[in-house]
Formats: structure tokens, C-alpha cells, sequence
């Protein structure tokens, strides 16, 4: 059974930086396209970004530029690397994964806060 954890979250000021780790067990991360999402406070789930099996990645413009999507098959971990942070960011950030772009996410962790301060 596939596995995902987030681990990263906190607190940080406005401008700061953080950097997420999302784990998986139970299968290669390397068969993946994995995911970022969060989901703020009386908001939907929104993408993040993804990263797919070359390394190549897509985000949303609301991030692009501020974070970066990564993966260390090796280690089973995907990362999400986040700067400039603005209260904007604040939200449960989700990772997951699917086989392919067309495929849904099949697989999500429980998420892990991230609370920008002013």
C-alpha cells in the first residue's frame, strides 16, 4: 500500500523560506509524477506544481518563481522548496502522486501546515 508524508511545515515570517519533504513508502517514487497542493483556510485545493519523471516541472502562477519542485528517487522524497513566502502561502500543503498528467492523483498524505506571519 502506497504511503505519503509530509513532513516541513511551521511557522514563518513573511519572506522566509521553508522547505517540504514528501516521503513515500510502498512503492518507487520514481514510477510517479508527483504533486504538490494546499489548501487554505474557506478555500478549495489548488495545485502547486509537479514534477515528472525527467526532472522537468510545471507550477502554478501564483508560485512560479518563489518555489521549487524536486526528487531524490533514491530516497523515495520529493520536495517542495518555498521562498519569498507571503500569508497568501499559509495553507495545508498536500503532495501527491499519479501515473500519468491524464491520470488523477492516486495517492495523497495528510498534509502539513505552513503559517506565514505578517
Amino acid at each position: 500500500q502506497v504511503q505519503l508524508v509530509e513532513s516541513g511545515g511551521g511557522l514563518v515570517q513573511a519572506g522566509g523560506s521553508l522547505r517540504l519533504s514528501c516521503t513515500v513508502s510502498g512503492g518507487a517514487l520514481s514510477r510517479y509524477v508527483m504533486g504538490w497542493f494546499r489548501q487554505a483556510p474557506g478555500k478549495e485545493r489548488e495545485f502547486v506544481g509537479e514534477i515528472f519523471w525527467s526532472g522537468i516541472t510545471s507550477y502554478s502562477n501564483s508560485v512560479k518563481g518563489r518555489f521549487t519542485i524536486s526528487r531524490d528517487n533514491a530516497k523515495n522524497t520529493a520536495y517542495l522548496q518555498m521562498n519569498s513566502l507571503n500569508a497568501e502561502d499559509t495553507a495545508v500543503y498536500y503532495c501527491g502522486c499519479r501515473l500519468s498528467p491524464g491520470a488523477p492523483y492516486h495517492y495523497w498524505g495528510q498534509g502539513t501546515q505552513v503559517t506565514v506571519s505578517s
